[in-house]
């Protein structure tokens, strides 16, 4: 148990809540008595608990102390939904029992798609919590890999750093921005430190790369959101860009990752040629599919 019970606020919670259904829709019978209460009256919802109206009735008035199978079959009386849930069980100081939220799919968010969509002419990426990769554009496959064909499990930036030979290839200063995106996603760990996912993620890199062992070990964090990177690219050569990351400011964790050159510079010129021959694969692909 990590919280203490409220139990007079645990009472005025399910006296509110229980106010606020309907008995048609909770599937009890309807009577052409006129009702008393509005929503449902203690009998229905201990009766749709599977409890007894006296230990109903202690709860509401905070003279008892309610069970986890008891709060479980109360969430599902009172059709509950997961943040009312969690809070029934933060009232009941059950929290240590409560089940575990379930995670909602990253989506990227239309205004960052519009955005990604028309940085046509530089690298760009959005990256999401743990270091995701839930969106890019053709400049960044053109860099990178074909994130498209990549499971989706192994679209993430940390993931294949340390496991993709061709994207520890392309940074020739692999060391420095490896250990700068393990400490990012230690910020990211210190953010959510119970999300499954992450547990994964980082189990899984730790056996199988030594180094992401020890670096994952130092508790490095770092929030940076520029720098510059150097790669190796086996098309045009040696690029050296400046990284800048920009965070979305809705608690999405969403964050839109873009690579510049500096104009008229080699760099800049070898981007040009990766632009050139990433519409041109395009052109040659839409052609093969229209040929079939």
């Amino acid at each position: 148990m990590s919280s203490h019970a409220d139990p007079r606020a645990l009472g005025a919670f399910l006296r509110a809540r229980r106010a606020q259904l309907d008995p048609q829709q909770c599937g009890l019978p309807t009577t052409d008595s006129p009702r008393r209460v509005t929503g449902l009256r203690r009998e229905e919802v201990a009766a749709l608990a599977a409890i007894s109206v006296d230990y109903y009735t202690r709860l509401e008035q905070g003279r008892v102390r309610a069970s986890t199978p008891v709060l479980t079959t109360l969430a599902r009386a009172l059709r509950l939904g997961e943040d009312e849930e969690f809070y029934l069980y933060e009232l009941a100081g059950r929290t240590d029992d409560r089940p575990r939220r379930r995670r909602p799919v990253q989506r990227i968010r239309p205004a960052m798609h519009r955005l990604l969509d028309q940085l046509t002419d530089t690298p760009a990426l959005v990256l999401g919590k743990r270091l995701d990769i839930l969106a890019w554009n053709p400049l960044a496959t053109a860099l990178y890999t074909d994130f498209s064909e990549l499971a989706p499990a192994r679209r993430n930036y940390v993931n294949l750093l340390f496991t993709d030979p061709a994207v520890r290839e392309l940074h020739t200063e692999w060391a420095h921005d490896a250990r700068d995106a393990v400490a990012a996603l230690r910020m990211d760990a210190a953010a959510d430190p119970t999300d499954p996912e992450l547990a994964r993620l980082v189990g899984e890199l730790t056996l199988q790369d030594a180094d992401f062992r020890t670096w994952w070990a130092e508790h490095r964090v770092s929030s940076a959101t520029y720098g510059t990177k150097h790669y190796r690219h086996p098309l045009v050569g040696d690029l050296t860009l400046d990284c800048d990351t920009w965070a979305a400011n809705d608690g999405s964790g969403q964050r839109l990752m873009v690579l510049t050159a500096e104009p008229d510079s080699p760099s800049h010129d070898a981007l040009r040629i990766l632009t050139s021959w990433t519409a041109g694969q395009t052109e040659r692909d839409s052609a093969r599919h229209r040929s079939r």
